[in-house]
């Protein structure tokens, strides 16, 4: 990512008292060079079956798992946050059929009216009028996302990834060792652990802050890795800091069979 431009993007709504009023229309020669650099976008307008074909397509490019994954994993001593959301925007998308807004209207709808979406538990509206994706996008390079379920966010966030610059993302042995840490380390077995218990325990592990490490909890939990099971929750409703992880507690441990789907040949271990 041009590091210039991210610097723009970030600057435009964050400053040294937190958000800021970001100006309405963007406009200036600092946002046409963020433009240039896929970091900053005009406002969007796009409908929900435009979306779901775009996001059909993707999932037809044998490669884009492989660079999902390698991606998020060369995120972790890199601290490139912006790579690691692709992982929850990949599985979230990647059992959805290719459909209509209208076409399975949700019986109860929680996320969307659209049943396809509400049933993966998606956001998702029937079409988008002038909308901005550049507060997504700040979310994305300053945490590694917030929105995570949102359809326009998975589309923008796993297009962002097939038109970045780097080639290939290399995985070095310091980034397998951190996700081993991570992985070990979600297997408490304490039913009273929460998801926020979790984060705790992933301090140090890698160079992160708590909402760095708030974000790639949700990323793991939308992605399967973190699944809250059947058993009775000691948590007293969940907590509201979390989506997916919400309900979780470390007798859940993680999923080993998506762990190895995702990152079963980088392990020197099949979990």
């Amino acid at each position: 990512m041009d590091k210039k431009a991210a610097k723009i993007l970030l600057n435009t709504f964050w400053g040294g008292g937190g958000w800021k009023t970001a100006p309405a229309p963007f406009s200036g020669d600092e946002f046409e060079y963020a433009k240039s650099k896929h970091v900053m976008f005009d406002p969007l307008t796009i409908t929900h079956d435009e979306i779901v074909d775009r996001l059909h397509q993707l999932h037809q490019d044998t490669t884009m798992k492989e660079r999902v994954v390698s991606a998020f994993v060369h995120s972790l001593s890199t601290k490139k946050v912006y790579l690691r959301s692709a992982l929850s925007s990949w599985a979230l998308t990647s059992q959805l059929p290719l459909h209509t807004y209208g076409e399975r209207p949700a019986l109860h709808a929680n996320t969307s009216s659209c049943g396809d979406c509400n049933y993966l538990r998606l956001q998702s509206d029937r079409e988008y009028v002038n909308v901005d994706l550049n507060v997504l996008n700040f979310e994305r390079i300053k945490w590694g996302g917030v929105r995570h379920n949102w359809l326009l966010y998975c589309l923008m966030d796993l297009e962002l990834l097939r038109l970045d610059n780097e080639s290939s993302y290399e995985v070095t042995p310091e980034d397998i060792t951190i996700l081993e840490h991570l992985l070990a380390a979600s297997q408490t077995g304490d039913p009273r652990d929460s998801a926020r218990s979790l984060e705790k325990l992933w301090k140090g592990l890698f160079p992160s802050s708590k909402q760095e490490r708030d974000a790639l909890l949700e990323i793991w939990a939308a992605s399967g890795l973190l699944v809250p099971g059947d058993k009775p929750r000691k948590g007293k409703g969940g907590s509201s800091d979390f989506i997916f992880a919400a309900t979780w507690q470390g007798d859940d441990g993680y999923n080993a069979e998506a762990a190895n789907h995702y990152f079963g040949s980088y392990l020197q271990q099949t979990f």
